[in-house]
């Protein structure tokens, strides 16, 4: 017997995640909840280029492509199975070329 509130998101692939905004990466966002002062959920956007302000998170690339650029001149690949970690307070330039579908603790 299985247990349904152990269960956050049956299919985090192709979850549902509502309307999308009107940003430049017509991106949209499902928080699944926290634990322990951290929040988590799916977030989807792109494609497209787009630059924030980012707060401290953890991502995993569930589906997508692109590039994420720092201002130190690095760079990360997105792609499936790639994660990532931000920091409060860098400016970033997210160049998404296939639709990206991330999950996220932060």
């Amino acid at each position: 017997m299985s247990d349904p509130e152990r269960v956050v998101c049956a299919d985090a692939l192709t979850a549902d995640l509502g309307e999308t905004d009107t940003d430049a990466l017509a991106s949209v966002a499902l928080d699944l909840g926290s634990h322990g002062g951290v929040t988590f959920g799916l977030w989807e956007a792109g494609p497209g280029t787009d630059t924030d302000v980012e707060t401290d998170e953890h991502f995993l690339v569930l589906s997508g492509a692109g590039t994420v650029s720092f201002e130190d001149g690095s760079t990360v690949e997105l792609k499936p199975g790639v994660l990532v970690r931000l920091r409060e307070g860098e400016h970033t330039r997210w160049e998404i070329t296939e639709r990206l579908r991330k999950l996220y603790l932060s």
